[in-house]
């Protein structure tokens, strides 16, 4: 089997041949898992693409085609895309993951984090009674019951370029209040 061709290769894989894929395997085996390696930095990892790489070509041979090039350059590319794809699914499941777990660390604050939490919104509530009355209540409805501009206007009966410079200049007056008491 060692004498085949790319094509003559291919094709005994294509009739079942699992000698064909054996020596398929041997022949080019060694490249695809250093080129996966390379690629995904993870041994583990580039085991998976290799395996997949074969057994892909293992079910469907026919889209090697000996006239585009020679069959390492084939098996190449698509280690090249199982590789990346398997790195973006890696990629956004660690991100998942972060996420989630900054999401959990979030939900179950630690008693300290709990009366930190307090003061600063007691320190909050403070300083917006400070504001004037048009600043505030934009303010409140921007933060507190999370409308955007277009709905505080609505609310408000104001236009929102009004709106958008009440907040804006509120949040300047909160600044430093809050700054000088620590709450940010």
């Amino acid at each position: 089997m060692a004498d085949l061709n790319d094509a003559d290769l291919a094709a005994a894989v294509a009739a079942g041949d699992h000698a064909a894929l054996e020596t398929l395997y041997g022949q080019h085996g060694s490249a695809v898992f250093g080129f996966a390696r390379r690629v995904l930095r993870s041994t583990p990892l580039a085991e998976e693409v290799t395996q997949e790489v074969f057994v892909r070509f293992w079910r469907d041979p026919g889209r090697y085609d000996a006239g585009r090039g020679p069959l390492r350059a084939f098996l190449l590319r698509d280690t090249h895309g199982r590789a990346v794809d398997l790195l973006r699914a890696e990629t956004a499941r660690r991100a998942r993951e972060e996420r989630d777990q900054t999401l959990a660390s979030d939900e179950a604050p630690g008693p300290e984090q709990e009366v930190w939490e307090a003061v600063r919104s007691g320190q909050v509530r403070s300083a917006l009674e400070t504001l004037p009355a048009p600043e505030r209540e934009a303010i409140v409805l921007a933060f507190y019951a999370g409308l955007t501009y277009q709905e505080v206007a609505r609310r408000l009966g104001e236009p929102e370029g009004t709106v958008k410079s009440r907040i804006r200049r509120g949040l300047e007056r909160l600044r430093g209040p809050l700054l000088q008491q620590g709450a940010t």
